[in-house]
């Protein structure tokens, strides 16, 4: 195959629906109606944090898998993944009964990797290599070469990509309208590609919009510089797409398919995770809730219309909890760190209080050393407000009382070494 002129088609796309049958029940195609009323929109959600492995990378892993000769499979098979693909390999394995070795980042979150043990049981080993996607990508393509094992990509295949264009047909099965707008989210780009493909050919005239985290941007780096990008550094909170370069092939189809790309930062993800929880009882994991958190930066274009979000996946480990809380309330601005400079004498704490604390403020850090060598000393202080503006008021009980202070929510080396 010419992988430079590689584009999936509509034949193969529902070829590889037929294989997939064999272990799967088309997830739901749900409107939401808080989301609809957020955005005045009619929000349809594509619910693959349903599928049994909990996220949509069974269908690329599976049907790749499927289509190797017996003979072949024999002597095993090796992946890549920071979670979700390793588990539909690991699926795969346990299901054919085949053996699989599947490299992890370090960085992988514990529930993933248990979950991946689980489901390959005896019929998978683990490595943890690398702090990054990539890094255990290459480290197990040099194993797949070494051992003779074949390599199953997460998303750099046509049998992959054609494996995740199964929920762009199912989709367009299952929905009772005319679709607008289409959101999806990118990591390497497989989902986007099979999905964004069928969605050009079966109904052009629904808008394909990518979604990247805002630390990992590897698509919309390549799309506007016309190359693949290898993003030098990458935040990889958002675990499932923390990708420092697309593929040749995703990247070839997505600059083609794709009408735009929103970039989302990684607070607004965390807010989108709460929300999601709270107002649809829905759990998703940070790249599961990205299609969703685009949509407050399309909020004016999509009134009005059908819009579809595909929820990739729910496998979020429930320790992470606290940090995305907290990501989310520094993002929407309810959360802000000072390192302040209290004169050292009785009463300066519940003086601080009484003065600089508002009435519907909360103090929720507060960090001081009393040196006996020094008039003063700094305290590092964490304030969680009810609403943006009176973050302001804070700021102006600090000056009004004289006290020195810096703000260090926008100084992020600061930030990072002490909070």
């Amino acid at each position: 195959m010419d992988t430079k002129k590689y584009f999936p088609t509509v034949e193969a796309i529902e070829k590889a629906s037929g294989v997939l049958e064999e272990i799967l029940e088309p997830t739901p195609f749900q409107k939401n109606n808080n989301l609809s009323d957020v955005y005045d929109a009619q929000v349809w959600l594509k619910r693959e944090d349903l599928q049994m492995v909990r996220s949509y990378k069974i269908r690329g892993a599976y049907n790749k898998i499927r289509s190797i000769a017996p003979e072949t499979l024999k002597y095993g098979i090796v992946c890549a993944s920071a979670g979700n693909h390793a588990q539909g390999v690991a699926f795969s394995c346990n299901k054919l009964q085949i053996m699989g070795s599947i490299f992890m980042p370090t960085t992988t979150p514990k529930q993933k990797i248990e979950q991946v043990r689980m489901f390959g049981r005896e019929y998978i080993d683990i490595v943890l290599t690398g702090d990054t996607f990539d890094a255990a990508n290459a480290a197990a393509i040099d194993f797949a070469k070494k051992s003779g094992r074949t390599f199953i990509p997460p998303f750099d295949d046509p049998k992959v990509i054609e494996g995740q264009g199964t929920i762009g047909r199912e989709i367009l099965n299952q929905s009772k309208v005319k679709l607008d707008y289409i959101f999806v989210p990118i990591g390497g780009g497989g989902l986007a590609s099979g999905l964004g493909a069928y969605f050009k050919m079966m109904s052009p005239e629904t808008k394909v919009i990518g979604v990247e985290p805002a630390g990992a941007p590897c698509m919309k780096a390549a799309i506007e510089k016309g190359e693949i990008v290898d993003l030098e550094h990458i935040d990889k909170f958002v675990d499932g797409a923390a990708v420092k370069k697309a593929g040749k092939l995703t990247y070839g189809i997505c600059k083609d398919i794709l009408d735009d790309i929103v970039v989302v930062p990684e607070g607004a993800v965390c807010t989108t995770i709460i929300q999601m929880y709270n107002k649809s009882a829905i759990v998703v994991e940070p790249a599961g809730a990205l299609s969703v958190a685009a949509l407050r930066f399309y909020a004016d274009k999509i009134k009005g219309c059908n819009v579809a979000c595909v929820i990739s996946g729910s496998n979020n480990d429930i320790t992470r909890m606290e940090e995305i809380r907290e990501k989310s309330l520094l993002y929407e601005g309810l959360k802000h760190y000072f390192i302040v400079n209290l004169p050292q004498k009785s009463g300066v704490i519940l003086s601080f209080i009484r003065d600089i604390i508002g009435p519907t403020d909360d103090l929720v850090y507060f960090q001081y050393t009393k040196k006996t060598n020094k008039d003063s000393g700094p305290a590092l202080v964490g304030i969680e407000v009810a609403s943006k503006e009176d973050f302001e008021a804070i700021i102006r009980r600090l000056n009004a009382h004289g006290i020195s202070y810096e703000y260090i929510n926008e100084n992020n080396k600061l930030f990072e070494i002490l909070i």
